[in-house]
């Protein structure tokens, strides 16, 4: 099988934002044109309860399959409740999927969290691109078409971007219509280390934007479809990315590969956009 030909996989729990996961999932499958799993991990705990946990996952998921046969009739989603920890159990599973789709928070997150330790966790380890889905931008009642049609992706200039954009323009080609809108954020600093201009800031914003031109050119011939902006940004590019995921369909960003076990898979722009935007987020390990 290959990767896209995957499924999507959707978190569930029982609380709102899993549901807004599901529902998110559920459409996304239908544009990829792939499966839909639907999974609930049981934490481990005394083998006494175990059989009423049993039960409660089952109709957790039974509820869940009914709710996606509403929103996509044709849509024939599997189940599985692992015996595990939820970010332990889907990161296992994101090494056979194309998607894993969770909420920001589950039952057991505190109110006064962005984003719940589950969600961070499952983003940081995955073997395939994550979205966290914030709620914010909503889709319309027929699920055919999104209220914002923009993506966002945010790239550094180097070959980190490739998956990112990878992933953002085949999300773009996906939704009709939809715009990429790229964001690269650049410093003085960043300029000097990647051999550009040093004291010229003009100079330095002109070289971000060639940089960004270049790095896009094969792929807007690949993908003609799509408009695309490019967005050079002089310093962090955190506060644009999470200010544009307010109007934004998804918002893109990456994560290096390697540093899982440190906690070292996000940098500081992806963990602030992250925890902090308004809309769904996809982190795309790169």
């Amino acid at each position: 099988m290959t990767t896209a030909e995957l499924p999507v996989i959707a978190a569930v729990d029982g609380s709102s934002h899993s549901r807004e996961a599901l529902d998110w999932a559920a459409r996304e499958a239908v544009r990829r044109g792939l499966a839909l799993v639907i999974v609930h991990a049981r934490t481990p705990t005394r083998s006494s309860v175990q059989e009423t946990q049993l039960r409660g996952a089952e109709e957790l998921l039974t509820q869940s399959v009914r709710r996606v046969c509403e929103i996509a009739p044709d849509l024939h989603p599997t189940t599985l409740a692992p015996l595990d920890f939820p970010a332990a159990a889907l990161t296992s599973l994101s090494r056979d999927a194309s998607l894993v789709v969770v909420g920001s928070r589950g039952l057991g997150g505190f109110r006064s969290l962005m984003l719940g330790s589950n969600s961070l966790a499952t983003a940081s380890m995955a073997r395939c691109p994550v979205v966290v889905i914030h709620g914010g931008p909503s889709e319309v009642d027929d699920g055919a078409t999104e209220a914002y049609a923009d993506i966002v992706a945010g790239v550094a200039a180097d070959e980190s971007s490739e998956a990112v954009l990878d992933f953002a323009f085949e999300t773009a080609v996906s939704r009709p219509g939809a715009r990429l809108r790229i964001v690269h954020g650049w410093t003085m600093f960043s300029s000097m280390l990647s051999g550009g201009p040093v004291f010229d800031r003009d100079a330095a914003a002109g070289a971000a934007e060639r940089t960004l031109a270049e790095i896009t050119a094969g792929r807007q011939e690949k993908y003609p479809q799509v408009e695309v902006v490019r967005e050079p940004v002089g310093g962090s590019a955190s506060r644009t990315l999470v200010t544009a995921s307010a109007t934004a369909a998804l918002t893109v960003i990456g994560r290096r590969r390697g540093g899982e076990s440190l906690g070292l898979g996000l940098s500081p722009v992806a963990q602030t956009t992250l925890t902090h935007a308004l809309g769904p987020v996809a982190v795309v390990p790169c």
